[in-house]
């Protein structure tokens, strides 16, 4: 990257071991890679021209209108492949060029949707089965970048007197008086704008960079002599791929973008299984918090949420009641979760070492005996499951029955005294 870039770079914060080096270290000071020490350094890299197969980093400098025409021709060429993979429903394609056309102009003339679209066409014409995942990140990627609606504002016409007046004020040469301010902050705002598409494009490259070392470190064998030092190549990757993630959440910062990626499990889960609003619009409430995000709710704290919003909106339930009605809830909210966790798994499990793998190729699809087998198996884990669920539902319910039992006989004994 040019020297001039050194003073331009985002400065991330680093790792608790303090030995995450700021971003402009990286870009600043060339690092050899040590043999025996799988140590990851980047590497300042000059731009290279190279095919779109790469996913290249391309300079931000080229004209607008040249990035313009090309990226038509690329949308095009995507549309056109996929063509063949969505006759079932055309109604997908005609969703993508609708995003197509409500996204900003300056991004569809951009570098970045440039990269996007060179990579989405590659994957897509080398993996036919995942047509349909790459016209969706397409979309999502539209979508965060789609023209903003802005409110049309009228200006009132002066009147004369309000005219004469104004010209009164203004000074024997016609111009406002904070004329060189204003063309001062203009040209300002020129220069935060080009350092800004600067450290965009040196972030692009060194998100490049990490994910490729990422590859890197996924392809190594280890041996158990590996395994277990202190700096694997397992830890060596879990450290990358944190800086991956501060670098595009400074990417979406310097784009103005959201940094939701699309993904199932970022996706809010309704409830309304009761016929209680207040007690579903608490119960959703709380299954979509940062804390049910983090630790799955049990059967106690959907009765808790149940108990609050019985006592805050006078619903007049009965604990029995509300024992059966959190029982339920609780089962649902399990099962929906589980069903996003795992459609979430389906959709992004794998790595790009197993892309080769065809679903037609399952050994279970050729073995009948082996088919019958898993199936099996998977009925008995679901029904274990319930059995457990139920088990400690019931256990739940009758430790809160003996406590309830154990404060009556106290408080009739207390009052048996005081008679």
């Amino acid at each position: 990257a040019p020297a001039s870039l050194a003073d331009k770079i985002i400065v991330l914060d680093g790792d608790d071991d303090g030995e995450e080096e700021s971003l402009s270290a990286s870009c600043s000071v060339s690092t050899s890679i040590q043999p025996q020490a799988e140590v990851f350094q980047p590497k300042v890299q000059q731009p290279v021209a190279s095919p779109i197969t790469q996913w290249p980093c391309v300079s931000a400098r080229r004209e607008p209108h040249v990035l313009q025409a090309e990226n038509e021709r690329l949308f095009g060429e995507f549309v056109d492949h996929c063509l063949a993979d969505t006759t079932d429903c055309p109604e997908v394609l005609d969703y993508l060029k609708t995003r197509h056309a409500k996204a900003s102009p300056e991004y569809l003339c951009s570098v970045e949707f440039r990269n996007t679209l060179g990579h989405c066409l590659s994957r897509a014409q080398a993996h036919r089965s995942k047509t349909f995942v790459y016209i969706n990140e397409l979309c999502t990627v539209l979508t965060q970048h789609a023209a903003k609606k802005r409110q049309v504002t009228t200006q009132v016409e002066p009147d004369s007197s309000s005219a004469a007046s104004d010209n009164t004020a203004l000074p024997p040469s016609g111009l406002p008086e904070n004329r060189e301010d204003v063309t001062a902050k203009d040209e300002a705002d020129k220069k935060k704008k080009r350092a800004s598409r600067r450290q965009i494009a040196y972030l692009e490259n060194l998100l490049k960079m990490y994910n490729d070392e990422i590859h890197r470190l996924q392809k190594s064998e280890l041996s158990l002599e590996d395994l277990d030092a202190e700096d694997s190549l397992f830890i060596q990757e879990s450290k990358l791929k944190r800086k991956l993630m501060k670098i595009y959440e400074k990417l979406c910062e310097l784009k103005g973008c959201s940094t939701l990626t699309g993904r199932v499990i970022e996706h809010r889960i309704t409830y309304s299984s009761t016929r209680y609003p207040e007690i579903n619009r608490r119960i959703e409430r709380f299954i979509n918090g940062p804390e049910a995000q983090q630790t799955p709710p049990d059967y106690q704290d959907i009765l808790q949420q149940m108990l609050r919003a019985n006592e805050r909106h006078n619903l007049c339930l009965s604990r029995k009641q509300l024992n059966q009605m959190a029982k339920e809830a609780f089962r649902e909210v399990g099962t929906r979760i589980q069903d996003r966790r795992h459609l979430d798994l389906v959709y992004n499990f794998g790595s790009h070492l197993t892309d080769p793998y065809k679903p037609a190729t399952d050994p279970a699809l050729l073995d009948a005996s082996l088919l019958r087998k898993l199936r099996s198996n998977r009925e008995v884990a679901v029904s274990r499951l319930e059995e457990v669920i139920s088990k400690y539902a019931n256990k739940q319910e009758d430790t809160e029955e003996l406590e309830r039992r154990k404060r009556q006989d106290s408080k009739s004994e207390k009052e048996g005294k005081k008679e």
